[in-house]
């Protein structure tokens, strides 16, 4: 149940991961039962590595088996719309618009007492980390992303219960094979021992132990034996496809571990202007973790800091940018780095808090990138955040525009972390990327990072084939724009022409370093293995290359079978006999919520809203909460009197909402008689997920700004209010709020002072008398909150 006192239709999801070498292959098994009297729409909003290839998705609805067709996203979206309309069953996979780790899955028009086991299977590769391990994650953390306003991008809203509550069971088990042995296998969760299935170890298998809780992300760490050295794997063509296209030639992967040469490392200077940008988000004051003993984000990003302070070498420039709703330098502009200077900052650092608001990024990377870079001085960027932002790409745009005056180092603090706003810094930035977890050894990512940082920058990269007579290779990957010392660098090619079964080829990469020309080679065989997933893993790699031409993408990924942007899986069970007759009622899908600092009260419950058009300045922030209700102790009058306490999604419909239609406002307690309309409407992936029934013949797809159910902006321009007392004590309350619980910095008052606070909460909004919010909920005795 949800606190809502919903069913939750997901009951339990089976993981099974098969690692080879550097890539693992992924089988997501999720078990979905309608327990209800009447039709519903199950829809699950989940984190997914932002490198992953989602390359499979099918339906088992009895025994009858929908395998899911790519298609072009519009094209996918209408078809399911236009099945579930028609009273089939339909399922929808797709990836979020603005976020690639976001993905939703929608099951439609599961009847009273079904069953559908829905499966899902995506490749990926697995990072080297700073102890050479490869890991693994499967993000079970989702955190609210935070949309400033005026930007590019949506909210992305989460629904989300204690980790204690989530209602569905996990089952994880992953098996490990490469040419090297495994030597060890470590986990954040609680595994059984691992089991070498053959006598030199190169075949292993580890499973999760029963009764995990939804605490953590599960996370792997496995340690190959020798894993510094380079290494080639051919996959074979698929039998059925033509030759010469994409999926009818063997695949290639190389894992490279560039060596640079010792006489020019110990000549290059160590000097640099090194910057440090850390997230004061009201966010950071989270947990690292749900675990009992874990610190503050904030408190860990401190530590980060800290850490590479102490480590910068003397004579080098430095200065740090703190960020939230506003941000703040400790210098002007970047100053040497000495004994003085250095006192200062981490003075600074260890008194920061997370006080500053939402997390607006985009203003101190401007202002950075606006600072002239120091002569013979290059600039090194280092971004510390929990990622909870909503215009990611335009975030990567931005360090990718600015690329050439710098590198950018990004550290993702915490449980869900967006992987697709960490490694995409990183990347668009030539730098590296790495993860701070609750259990983890810190110091060496820090060092790691440091390292790499202070090499000097690789330019001037060419990749060059030797290969047998007839065959060619087509790179299929991004362009390589940074190497480090010793740091794993892969390439996905394809292989054109036919080779003898002893046939090898030699690749040789070549590049300038500080000045000096230099080369790595790497001789391989071209005999091809069994299949090993790559051919999937080459496909997401090649959308980035031909980002520009959506059409291209488009027919690669249904060409390919592998979801990208642009497309989506759509599967409808058209053998299903009878149409499904009734209201379908929605039913959204919950995710482990994320523990508060100890530092600080729990968040006030709150439901996910629609984006509303508040009055400014509080139109600068959208709602990303907990899905809890709040008992607002408010009653509404105008069109309709009601006695039941109303959530703030309600009470922001029926006055925030009000004089942006003509449409008769109906309450949620009778919003089902509303929507039988023409078409039923729709949300995207990052929108709004509020109740639906439906019995409409046609459905009809809302807007972009819209949710499911309620639009945007129904409610009469009198159809209710409410007024709250407020006392000087209740504004003093509010103001620390404000500061000091990121629910209401997103959703209410971004640094206002108590004379502001008291004009927005008494300010009537087209004539109504008060705006309608439950500023002092649960501490404030009854007869105050009413008036």
């Amino acid at each position: 149940m949800t606190p809502e006192r919903q069913t939750v239709p997901l009951q339990s999801v089976d993981v099974q991961v098969d690692v080879k070498d550097h890539v693992a292959t992924v089988v997501s098994t999720l078990l979905y039962q309608n327990k209800e009297e009447k039709p519903i729409e199950a829809v699950f909003v989940f984190p997914m590595s932002s490198e992953a290839a989602v390359c499979h998705f099918s339906a088992k609805v009895g025994q009858t088996l929908i395998v899911a067709e790519v298609k072009e996203k519009k094209q996918a979206r209408e078809e399911y719309d236009d099945a579930l309309s028609s009273g089939q069953q339909a399922f929808l996979l797709e990836e979020s618009d603005q976020s690639p780790d976001i993905f939703s899955m929608s099951v439609g028009s599961l009847p009273p007492g079904e069953s559908a086991s829905i499966r899902l299977e995506y490749v990926t590769e697995l990072d080297v980390q700073a102890d050479d391990a490869l890991r693994f994650c499967l993000p079970a953390v989702l955190n609210p992303r935070y949309q400033p306003a005026g930007t590019e991008g949506s909210s992305v809203k989460v629904t989300s219960v204690p980790s204690s509550s989530v209602p569905y069971d996990l089952t994880f088990s992953a098996r490990m094979e490469s040419l090297r042995p495994v030597s060890k296998v470590e986990s954040s969760c609680t595994m059984e021992p691992v089991n070498y299935l053959n006598e030199n170890h190169t075949k292993a298998s580890v499973k999760l132990a029963a009764g995990h809780k939804f605490d953590r992300d599960v996370e792997l760490l496995i340690y190959y034996s020798d894993s510094h050295q380079p290494s080639a794997v051919v996959e074979a063509a698929q039998g059925s496809a033509k030759p010469g296209s994409l999926m009818g030639d063997p695949a290639l992967m190389l894992s490279l571990y560039p060596e640079f040469p010792k006489d020019i490392m110990s000549s290059v200077s160590s000097t640099g202007e090194f910057v440090f940008l850390l997230d004061r988000s009201g966010s950071m004051d989270c947990n690292m973790s749900n675990m009992g003993t874990s610190v503050s984000r904030i408190a860990s990003a401190r530590d980060t800091l800290l850490l590479l302070l102490k480590s910068l070498p003397m004579g080098c420039f430095f200065n740090i940018y703190s960020f939230g709703s506003t941000f703040e330098q400790i210098f002007p502009e970047s100053v040497k780095y000495r004994q003085k200077t250095m006192k200062k900052a981490l003075k600074k650092v260890e008194n920061m808090k997370a006080n500053l608001g939402g997390t607006e990024i985009l203003a101190p990377l401007k202002c950075i990138y606006s600072q002239a870079c120091i002569p013979n001085q290059p600039r090194q960027l280092f971004v510390f955040t929990d990622g909870e932002v909503g215009n990611t790409k335009e975030v990567t745009n931005l360090v990718m525009s600015n690329a050439a005056s710098h590198r950018c180092f990004s550290f993702g603090i915490g449980e869900g972390a967006s992987t697709a706003l960490i490694n995409g810094l990183a990347k668009e930035g030539g730098g590296h990327a790495q993860f701070i977890l609750g259990n983890d050894r810190m110091q060496p990512k820090v060092i790691q990072s440091l390292r790499f940082a202070m090499q000097p920058a690789v330019v001037d990269i060419s990749v060059n084939w030797d290969l047998p007579k007839g065959v060619s290779a087509t790179v299929l990957s991004p362009p390589l724009t940074s190497i480090f010392q010793g740091q794993r660098s892969l390439l996905y090619v394809q292989l054109t022409g036919k080779s003898k079964k002893a046939a090898e080829g030699c690749v040789t990469v070549k590049y300038s370093l500080a000045g000096h020309p230099t080369e790595n080679k790497l001789n391989f065989s071209l005999q091809p293995v069994e299949d090993t997933g790559l051919t999937q893993e080459k496909e997401d790699t090649s959308h980035k290359k031909v980002d520009a031409a959506k059409k291209k993408v488009i027919d690669l990924s249904v060409q390919s079978g592998v979801s990208s942007s642009f497309t989506a899986f759509i599967a409808v069970n058209k053998t299903s006999g009878e149409a499904i007759q009734g209201p379908l009622l929605r039913r959204n899908v919950p995710l482990p919520e994320m523990a508060w600092s100890k530092h600080l009260p729990m968040p006030l419950p709150m439901p996910l809203p629609m984006p509303m058009p508040l009055p400014m300045p509080l139109r600068n922030v959208q709602m990303c909460f907990s899905p809890l209700r709040v008992d607002s102790r408010l009653i509404v009058k105008g069109a309709e009197e009601r006695e039941k306490p109303l959530s703030i999604m309600e009470l922001s419909e029926s006055s925030f909402m009000s004089g942006s239609s003509g449409e008769e406002y109906i309450p949620p307690a009778a919003s089902s008689s509303r929507r039988s309309a023409p078409k039923r409407k729709r949300a995207s992936t990052s929108q709004a997920t509020s109740s639906l029934s439906s019995s409409a013949p046609k459905r009809k797809r809302a807007s972009t700004s819209q949710g499911r159910g309620r639009g945007r902006g129904q409610g009469p321009r009198h159809a209710g209010y409410a007024a709250v007392n407020l006392y000087e004590d209740d504004l003093a309350r509010v103001q620390e709020l404000i500061t000091q619980r990121r629910n209401f910095e997103r959703a209410l008052i971004q640094n206002l002072s108590p004379e502001q606070c008291r004009d927005v909460l008494t300010k009537a909004v087209d004539g109504d008398p008060g705006v309608l919010f439950d500023i002092i909920t649960n501490n404030a005795p009854p007869e105050r909150n009413i008036h």
